[in-house]
This record gives structure tokens, C-alpha cells and sequence, in this order.
């Protein structure tokens, strides 16, 4: 075996999981917590710049563009992490290399038909979609950012190689490039075009240095030597097509839902409506990532420890998880209910205090899903993502069914409620198909126990006959 290639496995893998997970947890917290201040920083000058209005129709076409890449990502890193831990491992250098490329085919097969769609839409159907037609152009432009959106094989390999310290400055540098561009963009009291090539222009600039860092921690372990982009796919990676397209439909309705429902309730209530919404959205997700840190950093570990075939390992880890995501979720919570009038009008403006209400429904929900945080991760490392979609598809059509008619009575408040409510039945829906996974692999393991203890009870007298003398 390659020297090189050896160097490639983990040199960690009798670290205790969950201090190594905390670790990188504390390592993305370093340039999360960084990232929540710029975050909001960048938010509240172009709201403050731009007016309620204006702001709702960038919050619009940022929401379309969104839903876009989520939709049209595969979710690569996922792939890169549940099929390239083993051979990362074992140090097989050509299948490690064939995740890789099939990771990379994926990322540009959903780049092109996300700037394809988000192109065409844009300039054929904006007036249906909340902004003005005028706009339809820059909102076109903007949708080119789409391409970059999608990649995510560059954070599935920094996140097995645990390179989390570097991967925590990702959405920093984002945030920084749009604060740059959007107070230059204030400073010269430019319209909202200016302000969406700020906000594109850190949409880029992240995937870039993702980019540099994986190929810089690639070239290091040796793992680019003989690599090409031209070679098998999925040959010899037994279900990964199946994993790859439910990957990519449990993140896209995950994820693009929240982008879906922004522009749902723009279009029901409009702009003004949805930048409420937008906003109770941003400082719910600020308060809450930190506990949601620690979902990018369970999915190496549950993998390694499938890997290894420790489920005991990957249960207790998992119980581990709920106890600490349930400790921080009722903090957040508290927070909100306290403060949250507030903190709205310290950073958005008076005109936003209004949000304070839905906003507490928001945090609610995210609250609710952290507490449930390890249970999805452990069906994906189970390659049960397919159940997993199921539940997901279910709760989040029901939930738009019932949208029209909640907003029409209760307006954003009856939004906010049923958003706990799913969240809620996500939840459950979750912890019963994993309770039926392993309960459904406790039996077959019972099974082969039971077969082989048969095969060995038929062999015995077979071999006693075979020793007996003639």
C-alpha cells in the first residue's frame, strides 16, 4: 500500500465520537459566531439602505435562487462522506477517487440545470413569483450564482478529513464579501441591483475558498495522484444512486422549503409580509445555529462508526446528542420569548419589533428539530435516506395544503404555528422509522445467529462420524 495513502486514513479513530464531535462542533462555532454578527450585520444595512419593500423583492429573488440550488444540489458532500469513510479508512486511494468524481458529475449536473431553470424563470415568469418585471434582468443575473450553490463535494471531503477549523471560516468569508459590497452599495445609495451583486458576489467567494482548501488537503494526504475525472461511477458502490437521489430529495424539500415558503407567503401576502417572515427567519436560524453545528459534525462520525459496525457506539452517541441539543433548545427558546421585541428593533430597525411575535413560532419549531437533531443523521448512515424522505414529504405537503387558509384567518401567526406542528410530527415520524430500522436489523442479526448456530449443530455430528475409527 502507498505510504501516502495510508497517511490518508484518520489517525484519531480511537477519539472518544462525541469529543471529537464537540470539538469540530467548537471549531465551526469559532467562525459561526463570527459569521451570526457579520450576518446580521450585512442584513440590517441593506434593510435599513433599501426600505421594507424593495427589501422584500431581494428577499424574493434570494429565496427564488435558493430554493434553486437547493433543489438542484445533490447533496454531494453526503455521498463523500457515507461512501468515501471506508476507503478513506483502509486507505483504497481508486475507490476513495471514484467517490470523489462521481461527487464531482453530480455537482455539475445539478449546477447547469439550476442556472438553466433559475435563467428561464426569472425572465419568462417573474411577475408571478412577488417582484416587479423590471427586475426580472438582475434577478436573472443573480440566478447565475446558482452554479456555485450546488457544489458541495468540497465540504463532504473537509468535513472527512476533519478539516472543521477551516471549513468554520466558509460562511464568514461570505458574510464578509457581502458587508463589504452592500455598505459600498449604501455608502452610494445604489438601487437593489447593486445590492444583489454584494450578495452574489459572497455566494461565490465561499465556494472558492472551499474550493482551495479541499484541493490543498487533497494534495497533502496524495489523494489527487492518478486521479481523473473520467473513470466508473458507481460501479462496486452498491446502492449509491439510490442514496445519491434521496439525498438530494429529503435536502431539497428540507431546505428549499424554507426558501419555497418565503416566496409562498409573498405571494400570498406580499413583500412586506415575506420580509417579516424573512427576518423573525433570520434571527430564529442566528439563535439556533449553534446547536445545529453539531449536525455537520455528526454525519463523519455516525459513518465512521457504521463503518466499524459499532452501533452500540452510534445509540449512545445519539442519546448524547438529544440531551445537549434539548439543554440548548430550551435556552434559545427562553431568549426569544424575553427578549425578543428587542433584539428585532436593535438590529433590523422599530419597523421590524412587529416580527417578535412569529419570530417566537420559528424558534419553537427550530427547537423542536434540534431536540430531534441525531435521528435523520443516523437513518442516512443507515442508507435508509429513502424512509427518511418518506416522512419528510408527507409532513411538508400537508403543511402547504394547509397554508392558503391558515394565512387567509390567522395571517403570519397561523404560518408560524403549523410550522411548529411539522416540526413536531417530523420529529416523531423520524423516531419511528428508526425505531423500526433497527428493530428490523436486530431480527435479521438474530437470524444469521440462528443460521449459522444451525449450520454448526448439523456439522458437529458430521464430524464425529468423520473421526470415528474405521
Amino acid at each position: 500500500m502507498n505510504a501516502t495513502v495510508k497517511d490518508a486514513a484518520p489517525k484519531d479513530a480511537k477519539v472518544n465520537p462525541l469529543a471529537r464531535m464537540l470539538a469540530n462542533v467548537g471549531a465551526l462555532l469559532s467562525g459561526r459566531g463570527v459569521n451570526a454578527v457579520v450576518g446580521l450585520a450585512y442584513i440590517a444595512v441593506t434593510t435599513r439602505s433599501l426600505g421594507i419593500e424593495v427589501f422584500g423583492f431581494l428577499i424574493l429573488i434570494n429565496a427564488f435562487a435558493q430554493a434553486l440550488g437547493e433543489m438542484a444540489k445533490f447533496q454531494s458532500w453526503q455521498t463523500v462522506v457515507q461512501y468515501g469513510a471506508k476507503p478513506l479508512m483502509d486507505g483504497d486511494r481508486r475507490t476513495f477517487q471514484q467517490v470523489m468524481r462521481l461527487a464531482l458529475v453530480l455537482d455539475g449536473i445539478g449546477a447547469v440545470a439550476g442556472v438553466a431553470i433559475g435563467v428561464a424563470g426569472c425572465l419568462l415568469f417573474s411577475h408571478y413569483m412577488g417582484w416587479p418585471d423590471n427586475l426580472a434582468p438582475a434577478a436573472a443575473l443573480y440566478c447565475l450564482s446558482v452554479g456555485v450553490m450546488t457544489s458541495a463535494t468540497g465540504v463532504g471531503l473537509l468535513r472527512l478529513f476533519d478539516r472543521f477549523r477551516m471549513l468554520a471560516a466558509e460562511q464568514v468569508v461570505s458574510s464578509v464579501v457581502r458587508l463589504i459590497g452592500c455598505a459600498i452599495a449604501a455608502s452610494m445609495d445604489a438601487p437593489i441591483e447593486m445590492f444583489l451583486l454584494a450578495w452574489a458576489a459572497g455566494t461565490v467567494a465561499s465556494f472558492l475558498y472551499v474550493a482551495a482548501i479541499a484541493v490543498w488537503s487533497l494534495l497533502q494526504r496524495g489523494l489527487l495522484n492518478g486521479f481523473s475525472l473520467f473513470g466508473p461511477l458507481g460501479d462496486g458502490l452498491p446502492g449509491v444512486w439510490r442514496f445519491a437521489w434521496a439525498t438530494n430529495f429529503s435536502s431539497t424539500i428540507e431546505v428549499g422549503f424554507t426558501h419555497v415558503l418565503t416566496l409562498a407567503i409573498g405571494a400570498l401576502v406580499g413583500p412586506a409580509q415575506a420580509a417579516m417572515w424573512r427576518v423573525g427567519r433570520q434571527v430564529a436560524d442566528g439563535m439556533a445555529k449553534p446547536a445545529r453545528l453539531m449536525l455537520p459534525a455528526l454525519h463523519p462520525e455516525f459513518a465512521r462508526l457504521r463503518a466499524q459496525k459499532d452501533d452500540a457506539a452510534m445509540l449512545r452517541l445519539a442519546r448524547q446528542i438529544a440531551l445537549i441539543g434539548g439543554g440548548v433548545a430550551g435556552v434559545l427558546l427562553a431568549v426569544c420569548l424575553l427578549a425578543g421585541p428587542w433584539l428585532l428593533t436593535v438590529i433590523m430597525g422599530p419597523e421590524y419589533a412587529s416580527a417578535a411575535g412569529i419570530m417566537s413560532w420559528q424558534v419553537a419549531a427550530a427547537a423542536i428539530s434540534i431536540m430531534a437533531l441525531p435521528i435523520e443523521p443516523m437513518l442516512v448512515s443507515m442508507h435508509a435516506a429513502g424512509a427518511a424522505l418518506r416522512v419528510r414529504i408527507v409532513v411538508i405537503a400537508i403543511y402547504f395544503a394547509a397554508l392558503v387558509p391558515l394565512l387567509q384567518v390567522f395571517d403570519l401567526t397561523g404560518a408560524g404555528a403549523a410550522l411548529v406542528l411539522a416540526s413536531t410530527c417530523m420529529a416523531i415520524g423520524m423516531f419511528i422509522t428508526l425505531r423500526s430500522r433497527l428493530a428490523a436489523e436486530a431480527a435479521a442479526e438474530r437470524e444469521d445467529k440462528s443460521a449459522a448456530a444451525r449450520e454448526q449443530t448439523c456439522a458437529e455430528p458430521l464430524n464425529e462420524r468423520k473421526g470415528d475409527p474405521q
